[in-house]
C-alpha cells in the first residue's frame, strides 16, 4: 500500500511516491485508486498514465468509479473517464474559489495574520537598544522592528 500526500495538481512526474509505485508494479498487478485525480493533474496526463500501467500489463480500478478496471474494454472508455476526472477537478477548484469568497464576503481576512506595528511605533529608540532585544520585547520580528525604525527616520 502507497499513500502520499502530494496535491492531485502536480503532474505525475513529480510525485516521487508514485514513481516509486510504478517501478514496483509487474504484469497482473492491480492498483487501486480512490479517485481519478490520483492518476494525474488533467485528462492527458490520467490517460498516458492509464495508458502505461496498460502496457506493463497492471489493471487499474478506480473507487470512485464503482471499481470500474480503466484497462478493461469498458474502462478504455478513458477519453469519457478522463474527462469526468478534468470536471472533477474543475469543480474542486470551483468549490474552493466559492469557499474563498463566501469567506471574503463575511469580512474575514485571508492569508497570514499581519504583524503588529502598532504596537512599537512609539517605543524610545535609545542608544543601547538592539533590534533583536526590542524584537523579542514586542513578540515580533527583527524585520518589523527595523522597517518601523526606517519609517520613523524618515519622517
Amino acid at each position: 500500500m502507497v499513500s502520499e500526500t502530494v496535491s492531485g495538481s502536480s503532474a505525475i512526474a513529480r510525485r516521487p511516491e508514485f514513481q516509486q509505485l510504478m517501478n514496483r508494479l509487474e504484469q497482473d498487478n492491480v492498483l487501486i485508486v480512490t479517485k481519478l485525480d490520483r492518476l494525474g493533474r488533467d485528462a492527458i496526463d490520467v490517460s498516458s498514465t492509464v495508458a502505461k500501467l496498460a502496457e506493463l500489463g497492471v489493471r487499474v480500478h478506480c473507487l470512485a468509479l464503482g471499481g470500474v478496471d480503466l484497462t478493461s474494454a469498458a474502462g478504455r472508455m478513458t477519453g469519457v473517464i478522463n474527462h469526468v476526472a478534468q470536471f472533477e477537478r474543475d469543480l474542486l477548484i470551483e468549490r474552493t474559489h466559492a469557499g474563498l469568497a463566501r469567506v471574503k464576503a463575511d469580512g474575514s481576512v485571508l492569508g497570514r495574520p499581519r504583524e503588529r506595528r502598532s504596537r512599537p511605533c512609539w517605543l524610545p529608540w535609545g542608544a543601547g537598544d538592539s533590534v533583536s532585544e526590542l524584537a523579542r520585547h514586542y513578540g515580533t520580528s527583527r524585520q518589523t522592528i527595523m522597517r518601523i525604525r526606517d519609517a520613523k527616520a524618515a519622517a
